[in-house]
């Protein structure tokens, strides 16, 4: 008998509503502008974006609003039980940073594996300057192990500073990057450091872009 195909995870009544009262509040505080370089595709697929503030996921959400994104988050976050209950109706679950966190990824893999969208935050931590860090290897595994292509995202705000209320911010979507265009053939540790070092060069176009826009409305 053939296993019964997996039901993808529905939006809640929270997850619509933030999609309707978030718009408002954002267009007062943080205006926020989005680009799409290409157009989004309609199956599975990972998003890899820089992280600069705890709006981020919110960002994300509101740019895919017509597909629910589950995200990977801090499992510091879960330790409040009301706060917990909030970001795991949104489609969140934890993850232990700093450490090999087999449930999470195994968790992950089962979002992708369902045909939802997984969001990480592949720096692993908020820059607190803006900047883009050194990214993290375990979207690149989940991609390789799940046979996911990643779509490239940046979130820019004007100026690049994390600093960001009153500021307008840039939602950018890139090129869909394949499993071959990574590069993993063997799963080592060379190999998904190089395929996640990709992911963020084509993240740091995308900021670099929206960044000149930004120049070029301010003259």
């Amino acid at each position: 008998m053939e296993p019964k195909p997996k039901k993808k995870s529905k939006r809640n009544l929270l997850y619509h509503l933030a999609l309707l009262v978030l718009p408002v509040i954002y267009g007062i505080f943080t205006p926020l502008r989005f680009r799409r370089s290409a157009e989004i595709p309609k199956g599975k697929f990972i998003i890899c974006c820089n992280h600069i503030t705890g709006h981020d996921p919110f960002y994300l959400a509101l740019f895919h609003r017509r597909r629910k994104v589950c995200f990977m988050a801090k499992e510091e976050l879960f330790k409040n039980k009301l706060l917990a209950a909030l970001i795991r109706s949104v489609g969140s679950f934890p993850v232990s940073r700093g450490n090999s966190d087999r449930s999470a990824i195994m968790r992950a893999e089962e979002v992708v594996e369902n045909g939802d969208v997984l969001g990480i935050f592949i720096e692993g931590t908020r820059s607190k300057t803006g900047e883009l860090l050194k990214p993290k290897a375990g979207a690149a595994l989940i991609a390789y192990q799940t046979n996911t292509p990643i779509l490239p995202m940046c979130i820019t705000p004007r100026g690049g500073k994390a600093k960001i209320l009153f500021r307008r911010i840039k939602v950018s979507s890139g090129k869909l990057i394949t499993p071959e265009e990574l590069g993993i053939v063997n799963g080592t540790s060379s190999e998904l450091r190089a395929a996640a070092r990709l992911v963020m060069d084509r993240i740091a176009e995308l900021r670099e872009q929206d960044l000149a826009d930004f120049e070029r409305r301010k003259k």
